[in-house]
């Protein structure tokens, strides 16, 4: 945050990690001191590979949120708000290295606002370790300062380090660190003076990234797997096996550009690489700019003698002219291809190191990458270092992917040669070839990449997916690789509730992806499925924006927010949502002393899902029934009969239906009746939920019992909750004109402006038998006709599920 007159009062990073998939929960709180309004910029860096999934601000009291949009609407909805004068800020992921995110607020003078950022990741093992980076420049003293992360590994922790590039001696013992058995907690909050580079100095110490480093016991046969709600996620690390022997090939850029500092410090990093190399790898070295110059035109067993001479070459690699990038990669294709014989290893790689673009020889992209690629032929793994800022980046990420490798940056600066022994080092010791997990019979389904070229020690194989059964929780699993089988078809059940969010970030990174190796008619086919994914899941991918909507402040003590589009909407925040009666759904909105409500007309025996939180494990979806029979000339009620309730956090299913409960817990089962009790309340320690039962006489002719639903305490859910209730818990923008006749004589109606939509809706009134389960109290309400269509996200049909405890 930046502005002598805007004090940060509050910092807070809460990163919670469970099995690798970190979500981060950043949080500042500012207090404008001036006599005047000021612009306000809050700035978080976070890794690349993180995706944001949430913003909101808090100004005088007022939330303000962002959502996730298709990138060309979100661009649509900031042009027009900001054409019809309203100020509105556009967040979005820049391609594949999404860095900083910023926004500015105007606010008012002696107004406070907090802002809070939420992201997730997956993070990769590399070297033997996973790293989360938590980014901290809060450039200014802070009075309430802290850093918490908890992580939790259901198959144990290895062992955690904590440092950062502004960690000093002073600060180290601050750094507060418990790990037990599988979790581990890392406290680190410096008071103001701790915080001061000295004593008198009004500057901080607080300038950088805190790294945290752990790894976790991996089991060495067919690794870790872990089950939730009806998805799963498979952890593949078996560190222990005895290394492979490779073929290498070194493609160095020695073009005019790599003169100097560049070329020195990629000598230096070549002559570390060449004496790591393993006695049993077979290594080529070729160097380029408009012409090829091999070290030797075909491979050399890496032994101490021929490493020596190549080192001796090394020395003489000079910066010379022109980048023939095409050229130098053939060239390494055919050394590698010509020597592919049994008494040499199966497992080739080439490493190329640029600073450039092609400006020699075949310069047109998308040809060097068909050559390249058809060249290699799926035979070798192609891997890519762009030195510098200069170099045409997508061009090596694209090789790379095509050809089962992956592309690098490696900075210009001081520790460039320990960037690319780094890099190296991640790749020097493979350990399988050709590994493929394998999920048989039809228990699996939207399976991330499941089969992979290599294995590198250091590293691991992570596929996710769904299950057919939301029940199976255990399923047949194989892994083979070259020299390598391993098949069980034991799974420990574990709780929780992030793996879908861990399958939809994987999947979403893979298809980005793919996108780089299909055919241009499949690249819109992978683009929409990304889309629907990041749209659905909230994540801001590289299709996706986040539109913020700025307060500006119109008079000294007013600040109004203007969200784009539309300038007249409320937040409406429900206090019960019930379903009774002929499915009608009431919106109760104690503040406006108001409700919204809907029905839905579908056949009996149709499931619809009510609510879902994955955040919070709990799923709730009802059954319809219908009468006896229809009364003559009238069309069919219908009721809900059944209700099915997951909550997964404590292992709880519950199916209420009109005759009985059943109660399953982790396993065991138990069964009630209604007998005496016509309600039944919820869990402790959760969200309430309360069922009442309408008992109708036994011999009436068409109608028959019946429930209602009542969600006592919604607040308690995630922001992510959905459903054809849930999607309401956090309350719901609405402006209703004046009332006008209706097609009923008896009825009035008014122009509703809800979620974009602008619908006729009609004054009337529902039943809530919360307090006289017998008759009832009349509540008013805003009915919405056609099953609710405008107010629901999507359509009522959208919200069908397969069984009572499905979520699809």
């Amino acid at each position: 945050l930046s502005l002598a007159a805007i004090e940060v009062q509050s910092m807070r990073v809460d990163c919670k990690v469970a099995s690798r998939f970190a979500h981060t929960v950043m949080t500042t709180k500012a207090l404008n001191t001036a006599n005047a309004s000021q612009e306000v910029f809050f700035e978080v860096d976070l890794p690349k590979t993180a995706f944001i999934t949430n913003f909101s601000m808090l100004i005088e009291g007022r939330i303000y949120v962002s959502e996730v949009k298709e990138k060309e609407q979100a661009r649509q909805q900031y042009e027009s708000a900001v054409s019809s004068g309203l100020t509105a800020g556009l967040v979005k992921a820049s391609g594949r290295n999404m860095e900083t995110f910023s926004v500015s607020v105007n606010i008012a003078p002696q107004s406070r606002i907090t802002f809070t950022l939420t992201y997730e990741e997956l993070l990769q093992r590399r070297l033997g370790s996973y790293e989360i980076m938590i980014g901290v420049r809060p450039k200014q003293l802070v009075q309430n300062f802290e850093i918490v992360v908890d992580i939790y590994e259901p198959n144990g922790i290895a062992f955690v380090d904590v440092n950062g590039t502004f960690i000093t001696n002073e600060l180290l013992p601050l750094v507060k660190k418990t790990v037990t058995d599988k979790k581990a907690h890392v406290y680190f909050s410096p008071t103001l003076d701790q915080q001061k580079t000295c004593s008198d100095c009004e500057e901080t110490l607080v300038d950088g990234d805190l790294f945290i480093r752990y790894d976790v016991n991996h089991p060495q046969d067919i690794g870790e797997i872990q089950i939730i709600n009806g998805y799963f996620v498979h952890f593949f690390a078996p560190d222990d096996l005895p290394q492979m022997p490779k073929n290498v090939v070194f493609v160095i850029d020695r073009s005019g550009s790599m003169e100097g500092e560049k070329m020195k410090q990629t000598r230096e990093a070549l002559m570390t690489i060449l004496s790591e190399l393993h006695e049993d790898d077979y290594f080529g070295l070729v160097t380029f700019d408009d012409t090829i110059e091999p070290w030797r035109p075909f491979l050399s067993k890496a032994t101490p003698e021929n490493v020596t001479e190549a080192k001796e070459f090394v020395k003489t690699i000079e910066a010379r002219h022109m980048t023939d990038i095409n050229k130098g990669l053939l060239f390494a294709v055919d050394m590698l291809t010509t020597e592919k014989s049994h008494s040499f290893p199966d497992m080739s790689m080439i490493i190329l190191l640029t600073d450039g673009r092609p400006s020699s020889g075949q310069r047109d992209l998308s040809k060097i990458q068909e050559n390249v690629q058809n060249a290699i032929n799926g035979s070798m793994s192609l891997f890519c270092l762009g030195f510098g800022y200069d170099v045409d980046y997508s061009l090596l990420d694209t090789l790379a992917k095509q050809n089962d490798g992956l592309a690098r940056r490696v900075y210009e600066a001081s520790d460039a040669a320990l960037q690319l022994q780094g890099f190296y080092d991640e790749v020097a010791t493979p350990l399988l070839l050709e590994v493929n997990l394998n999920y048989p019979g039809n228990a699996v389904i939207d399976l991330t990449q499941s089969h992979f070229r290599q294995f590198f020690k250091g590293s691991e194989i992570v596929v996710a997916g769904r299950l057919q059964e939301l029940e199976t929780n255990t399923f047949q699993t194989e892994v083979s690789a070259n020299g390598f089988d391993c098949s069980v078809s034991l799974v420990e059940y574990i709780f929780g509730d992030f793996i879908e969010r861990l399958w939809a970030y994987l999947t979403i990174q893979q298809l980005l992806d793919k996108r780089e190796k299909c055919s241009p008619e499949d690249k819109e086919n992978i683009r929409a499925q990304a889309l629907d994914l990041s749209l659905r899941y909230n994540f801001v991918t590289p299709l996706t924006s986040m539109v913020v909507t700025k307060p500006e402040t119109e008079d000294e003590d007013e600040t109004l927010i203007a969200p784009p589009l539309s300038s007249h909407y409320s937040l409406y925040q429900p206090s019960s949502l019930p379903i009774d009666g002929d499915p009608h759904f009431i919106i109760e909105l104690p503040d406006q002393n108001d409700a919204l409500c809907f029905n839905i007309d579908h056949k009996p025996g149709t499931i619809f899902n009510l609510v879902r939180d994955p955040p919070t494990g709990i799923v709730v979806n009802g059954q319809i029934i219908g009468d006896k029979k229809v009364i003559p000339g009238n069309k069919m009620h219908t009721y809900f009969g059944r209700f099915g309730i997951v909550n997964e956090k404590f292992g709880i299913r519950l199916m209420v239906s009109t005759k009985e409960i059943l109660v399953s817990e982790r396993g065991k089962q138990a069964k009630f009746s209604w007998t005496n009790n016509k309600t039944l309340e919820g869990l402790k320690n959760s969200v309430k939920f309360l069922i009442i039962l309408h008992k109708i006489w036994k011999m009436h002719q068409y109608h028959q019992d019946y429930l209602g639903f009542y969600t006592l305490d919604s607040h308690l859910f995630s922001s992510n909750v959905h459903g054809l209730l849930g999607q309401f818990y956090h309350g719901v923008n609405f402006e209703v004109s004046d009332l006008f006749p209706g097609k009923d004589p008896d009825k009035q109606d008014a122009n509703m402006f809800v979620k974009g939509n602008e619908l006729t809706v009609t004054r009337g009134w529902k039943r809530d038998f919360r307090q006289d389960v017998k008759n009832g109290e009349e509540v008013p309400c805003w009915f919405i006709h056609n099953n609710g269509t405008g107010l629901l996200d999507g359509v009522h049909t959208d919200y069908i599920v397969s069984g009572l405890f499905k979520t699809i």
